[in-house]
């Protein structure tokens, strides 16, 4: 006889950094529908962003994840510099480039130590962690801080990158394949992982398209999509790489790719690094013109996509942001039903979600009067009634 049952995940859950709220719908231990509810914790940063100068909301969105400090600055002046119409300096492309690898492999590393550590295997978090210090460590030497770079400004660069501290990095990239082969051997020769993670968490590529995911949670079904070769920017176009996918469409896809794409980072830096050369790294933008721009990056977990309208004043009188989590987190949905729950929590930790980067609010307006419906006041007498019957139930 079957038993059917409703599981939360969230809004608080040791798995999650931050509120998000996820509810399982089982019978027996198998998951037959899910219900993803985002927008816990809006910040409203794209409102903030149009009171700020065009200057000042790099410093803002850099804010939006702690793991996109450099994807979120420069898809934002991507696209102010579209809108301005700016030839940004070719030893700025690359300084772009450096920072936004470093940042991607910081991001994997640690990603594949928090994959161990939900499966259990504390030694992979911390030799992940350990590696990826160092990257951590030539960040903040070449833009001052570990998380926050501030590099990315309107027509350049904000800082350059000093020649030493171009050796420095290219030392660090380069001591890294060791520790990658190390860590990817583990991965893929493991019996234990194979059996925790092959055919865990499917995601098909007609799934992945409609629901239209992005980055690693896209390349692990085996689709193609990557903003740095598909839409170029940058320096991406000046030096030789390859996009990574995997065919397993399952959560050991997600792994692979990952790891597999640390390598074409470090592929890609030291490529900046020897092509490099002295220039200007700022195109000294002085105004923006009225007009409309879009600029797109390749983030750790998929493109992330800004607009901005500006009506020739120093602010943007409008700023729209699609952070990758957006897209990926949905697909949880397809993802984890039929799977057991004991797989529920990994398959959602295999899309590296970042919540925050989600949040919308909403307002309920009459088509007609164009009169708000629903107050703060309204939405919490709504919530109260909905947990009484729910009590009562």
């Amino acid at each position: 006889m079957s038993h059917k049952t409703i599981i939360n995940i969230g809004p608080f859950h040791p798995l999650q950094e931050e509120a998000e709220f996820f509810q399982l719908h089982v019978d027996g231990e198998t998951v037959i529908d899910v219900d993803v509810r985002l927008s816990y914790n809006h910040r409203g940063i794209e409102k903030l962003d149009e009171s700020k100068t065009f200057d000042q909301v790099p410093f803002v969105v850099e804010r939006v994840c702690g793991i996109c400090s450099a994807s979120h600055p420069l898809a934002y002046v991507q696209a102010v510099e579209e809108i301005a119409h700016v030839d940004v300096p070719e030893r700025s492309l690359y300084l772009r480039t450096i920072v936004n690898e470093l940042e991607r492999l910081h991001s994997h590393l640690l990603w594949v130590g928090l994959a161990g550590h939900f499966l259990g295997y504390n030694t992979v978090f911390m030799w992940a962690w350990k590696y990826r210090e160092p990257v951590m460590d030539v960040l903040e030497t070449a833009t001052g801080s570990r998380v926050n770079y501030a590099n990315a400004k309107i027509g350049g660069s904000r800082r350059d990158i000093s020649d030493e501290q171009l050796r420095e990095i290219d030392k660090v990239v380069g001591e890294l394949h060791r520790p990658l082969d190390m860590l990817t051997n583990a991965v893929l020769d493991d019996p234990v992982l194979h059996a925790r993670l092959k055919g865990v968490g499917i995601l098909s590529p007609e799934a992945a398209k409609a629901y239209g995911a992005v980055g690693p949670t896209a390349r692990g079904s085996g689709v193609p999509i990557d903003v740095r070769r598909d839409d170029p920017y940058a320096a991406y176009d000046l030096v030789d790489w390859d996009v990574v996918t995997a065919p397993g469409c399952d959560v050991f896809g997600k792994a692979v790719v990952r790891l597999l794409e640390c390598y074409e980072a470090i592929k890609i830096i030291k490529q900046c690094i020897k092509q490099i050369r002295p220039g200007e790294i700022d195109a000294k933008v002085e105004s923006i013109p009225p007009g409309e721009g879009i600029g797109r990056v390749e983030a750790p977990r998929g493109e992330t996509f800004h607009y901005v309208r500006s009506d020739g004043s120093n602010r943007p009188v409008r700023h729209k942001i699609r952070a990758p989590s957006y897209v990926n987190i949905p697909t949880f949905k397809a993802s984890c039903i039929g799977q057991q729950i004991a797989d529920v929590a990994i398959t959602l930790a295999a899309v590296d979600p970042c919540y925050s980067c989600t949040e919308r609010m909403c307002r309920v307006v009459d088509a007609d009067t164009h009169v708000q419906v629903y107050q703060f006041a309204d939405l919490v007498r709504l919530s109260q009634q909905k947990t009484d019957r729910m009590r009562r139930s």
